[in-house]
């Protein structure tokens, strides 16, 4: 006749006061596993709520315009989007980053040697020493909605590996952004002919600010 009575427990996890078997380790492997479980499907649940809450579009189409001005008169041109994105919450901007290619600076005024000559000086270190720096960014921080359709937008500026907080505005319309940036170029590092730094310019002063009108299609 075989002995019916329980094994003695090896796993020491018994409650039974003879020191047999009486399951709990196996019991408190199930537990375990139950826990573990509910964990895992409570952070995939967290998981998939923050992506269906918020969306990463990239833009579709960009157009970036730059305007310098100088005593007796003005330059304008273009400058081409490396890579971009924005983040929405619920139709509403939440943050995002664009990368601007300095390489593509080309001025839209000028034509034939006086154009040649104004975008080689642009790229030089003089300006934007694209050779070093060929790429500019532009990292949302914070967004605040300034009225229907417009936001507030705290942001950082990075140009020559210079990176400073700037503040714009920025209105949306649809599937278009929309928005007009002044920065000081001395702030990052670009005075040539700036009457900040240099006296007796005359006519040949460049003005500190310069703007970018920022257009995207998301």
């Amino acid at each position: 006749m075989k002995n019916l009575r329980a094994p003695k427990c090896k796993c020491g996890k018994t409650q039974n006061p003879n020191g047999n078997c009486d399951g709990s380790h196996a019991n408190l492997r199930n537990n375990t596993f139950k826990t573990t479980f509910g964990i895992l499907v409570v952070l995939l649940g967290l998981f998939f709520q923050s992506f269906t809450v918020s969306d990463n579009l990239k833009i579709r189409k960009s157009s970036i315009q730059w305007k310098g001005e100088k005593v007796v008169g003005s330059h304008m041109g273009t400058i081409e989007l490396k890579s971009a994105n924005l983040v929405f919450d619920k139709e509403r901007l939440k943050g995002g980053e664009f990368v601007m290619d300095m390489t593509s600076i080309v001025c839209t005024d000028l034509t034939g040697d006086y154009k040649n000559d104004l975008e080689g000086h642009l790229k030089s270190n003089d300006f934007f020493g694209v050779e070093k720096f060929p790429t500019s960014s532009l990292q949302i921080l914070k967004v605040e909605e300034a009225k229907k359709n417009q936001y507030k937008i705290n942001a950082k500026l990075t140009i020559k590996g210079i990176t400073k907080d700037i503040v714009f505005v920025a209105e949306q319309n649809d599937n278009m952004l929309n928005a007009v940036i002044n920065i000081d170029r001395t702030e990052f590092d670009i005075r040539y002919g700036s009457g900040s730094f240099f006296d007796s310019l005359g006519d040949n002063m460049i003005y500190d600010e310069f703007e970018i009108k920022v257009s995207l299609e998301i």
